[in-house]
């Protein structure tokens, strides 16, 4: 097993929810997707706002995500087209096919 404290190890034993995700040394393109997308909403979304209650900032959140991100913006990895309209392309291919 790869290096990590036993403290957090300890408890990811003890939550059956929590699954333990280290990949071999060395790769570190694993986490390049999920780390892409927390800089994006850091730079996009909650480093532009000062929040008041973690509320705020869980509903603000939400509403970067599921209304900007996944319906608006573009993305350059999906043929500059959003998340939901190249699913909606995907879904239209795969009836087609």
């Amino acid at each position: 097993m790869q290096y990590s404290c036993n403290e957090f190890r300890d408890l990811l034993n003890k939550n059956p929810l929590i699954t333990r995700s280290m990949s071999r040394k060395g790769n570190c393109w694993d986490n390049a997707v999920a780390e892409s997308f927390f800089k994006t909403l850091k730079a996009e979304c909650v480093y532009q706002n000062k929040f008041e209650t973690r509320q705020q900032a869980a509903l603000l959140i939400f509403e970067y995500i599921e209304i900007w991100y996944n319906r608006k913006r573009l993305h350059s990895a999906l043929g500059y087209k959003s998340p939901q309209d190249f699913e909606k392309q995907l879904n239209k291919q795969i009836i087609a096919a």
